[in-house]
């Protein structure tokens, strides 16, 4: 079979090159081909490849190879900075270990420590965890690490910017001299460099695709929007594009909770992710949101770390990331393994120079797109849009066509029982008519007279005046 060569080629066994081929993986990425001989090899490797490129069987298919089933020893440490993302490895593990007769084991925080200690009595060879609670169980001399052969770092630039690197030394101390280290990751900031020379023997650095760093199959778009007016922005975007599911990325985790009612009272179905939220509730949110239950999922960058979505077609930048690396792990979340996605970014007028700078920086298209009667224009085809599109009745009125009873200044007038408009002439009513008919009566001097002195005399005063008159 032509798979099975392909993977064969690479050094893998045959038990692992079937499993792949019932996996539906017909060939190695290019991540995969040029780090699997080499880890096969005892190299160390630093590893950088754009989100959703196969990472993760690029470092666990030969971490697995290298364990020995009829060991009782854990002889391979693999950590990552969140709970799901780790979690996610351990399912991709199972799979794959299973036909080699290996023992996973996770050790993340959130979960029960107790429970954990039991587990590690089942003794088994691969340990996949997050750095605090590797760390916790080390100083409890509840592990053992002296027998591992093999450490790797998945999203290294994340561990260390979330200050784990204390952790993972003590982990690195752990081990015996004699031990394999690799760090696979997005990005590469520049502090890497100098654990790279701490901590691993002349590695191997692999820099795949750098000039794509988001994937050529996801299409980037912004919208220009005021700060208050977001809210109605998303909502029409959501309506516009009927996304099966979407993540929204927000800075500040002090906002998510307000997102969720704005966004809920909208009649989306929403969720929300939090970085502190126990790995009960964490799971339960991700397990609604890729089943379809809730159509929205609120996260932060670190809150939604290594989440793996399959097919997940839109990813929402509510606040535009701190910087292009942020960007790459958000745009991540969708087009994953060739697949298309859509990353549509709100943006305020005084943020545009940040979409500049990931234009520059991602050597992206980062178009401007605007909403127009249920599409997605841009500005060319909004001007063509609103000058042919417009019927008679969305065409400004002249002044000779107003509506009946309007003004020239645009004030409507109440059309009143007595006159009626049609066209520029008054038309009488008939009650008017017979008012109009009756000739005016003369008033004389003297009756003028009279009237003024009655004016507000009281009634038993008008009468008496009025008999003294009759009698003259």
């Amino acid at each position: 079979m032509e798979t099975t060569a392909q993977w064969n080629e690479l050094g893998l066994k045959p038990e692992l090159c079937q499993k792949l081929a019932e996996n539906g993986l017909t060939e190695p990425t290019k991540i995969q081909m040029e780090a699997i001989p080499a880890l096969l090899k005892g190299r160390d490797v630093s590893a950088r490849s754009q989100t959703g490129t196969g990472k993760t069987l690029a470092y666990l298919l030969p971490m697995l190879q290298q364990l020995d089933s009829a060991s009782k020893a854990v002889q391979g440490v693999i950590i990552a900075p969140t709970q799901e993302l780790a979690m996610q490895i351990v399912r991709v593990a199972e799979a794959y270990s299973e036909p080699l007769g290996l023992k996973v084991q996770q050790l993340i925080g959130g979960a029960a420590l107790k429970r954990q200690v039991e587990k590690l009595k089942l003794h088994p060879q691969l340990i996949i965890g997050t750095p605090g609670r590797i760390h916790e169980l080390l100083k409890m001399n509840k592990l053992k690490l002296h027998a591992v052969k093999g450490l790797v770092i998945d999203e290294a630039d994340q561990v260390f910017e979330l200050g784990s690197t204390k952790e993972v030394e003590t982990v690195l101390f752990a081990m015996g001299r004699e031990r394999q280290v690799s760090f696979f990751s997005a990005t590469y900031p520049e502090g890497m460099s100098r654990f790279e020379g701490r901590w691993m023997k002349d590695p191997l650095r692999l820099q795949i695709a750098p000039e794509h760093r988001v994937s050529e199959t996801i299409d980037n778009y912004y919208i220009v929007s005021d700060k208050r007016d977001k809210t109605d922005t998303v909502r029409r975007i959501i309506r516009l594009l009927k996304p099966s599911s979407a993540l929204l990325f927000l800075n500040d985790t002090d906002q998510i909770a307000n997102w969720e009612a704005k966004l809920n009272y909208e009649g989306f179905t929403v969720e929300a992710l939090y970085g502190d939220a126990d790995k009960q509730r964490r799971a339960a949110t991700l397990a609604r949101f890729r089943d379809g239950r809730c159509q929205l999922l609120l996260a932060t960058d670190v809150a939604a770390r290594g989440i793996d979505i399959e097919g997940l077609p839109l990813v929402v930048n509510l606040d535009p990331p701190f910087d292009a690396d942020h960007y790459v792990h958000r745009a991540g979340r969708t087009g994953r393994m060739g697949r298309t996605g859509t990353v549509m970014s709100i943006v305020t007028p005084q943020e545009l120079f940040i979409i500049d700078k990931f234009r520059k920086q991602l050597h992206i298209e980062l178009d401007e797109r605007m909403m127009y009667k249920g599409k997605l224009l841009t500005a060319e085809q909004l001007r063509e849009a609103s000058r042919y599109g417009r019927s008679s009745e969305d065409k400004p009125s002249s002044p000779s066509r107003k509506p009946a009873g309007q003004a020239q200044g645009g004030a409507v007038k109440k059309n009143r029982p007595e006159a009626k408009l049609s066209g520029n002439r008054k038309e009488a009513s008939p009650a008017a008519a017979r008012t109009a008919a009756k000739p005016a009566k003369a008033v004389t001097k003297a009756e003028k007279k009279k009237n003024s002195k009655d004016k507000g005399a009281p009634k038993w005063l008008k009468a008496k005046r009025e008999e003294a008159r009759k009698e003259q």
